[in-house]
């Protein structure tokens, strides 16, 4: 079970620490994805890496602005979000799944994830 937390409100340009914790599974074996939606939109890939090395992907709407990080101890996945933008208000999900290749379609495409939290709102204001 994954439990997405730390959406809530921000101003533009502000930020937010996302988190994704995991419950009944170790995360080293599996790619970790943060993924968002707004309503009517399919759901769009921000990053995902492989847990036990950190290595991964950024969307390009999203890179040099967030950051993906581990707690191996904790077992959890952070989304450090900074300059907000408008545009990036969305429900953000995490999700877990096997690897099951290095190039960025295994991280991107929502098909490849076995599991997911429930969702946290980011909401940006102007």
């Amino acid at each position: 079970q994954l439990q997405a937390s730390g959406g809530g409100l921000v101003q533009a340009g502000g930020s937010l620490r996302l988190s994704c914790t995991a419950s009944g599974r170790r995360l080293n074996n599996y790619v970790v994805g943060w993924f968002r939606q707004v309503p009517g939109k399919e759901r769009e890939f921000v990053a995902g890496f492989r847990f036990n090395d950190g290595s991964g992907y950024y969307a390009e709407s999203v890179r040099g602005r967030y950051t993906i990080s581990r707690d191996i101890a904790g077992n959890a996945a952070h989304l450090q979000m900074n300059s907000l933008k408008l545009e990036d208000t969305a429900v953000y999900y995490c999700a877990a799944g096997p690897r099951s290749g290095d190039d960025y379609h295994a991280y991107s495409s929502p098909s490849k994830y076995d599991y997911w939290g429930q969702g946290t709102l980011v909401t940006v204001s102007s």
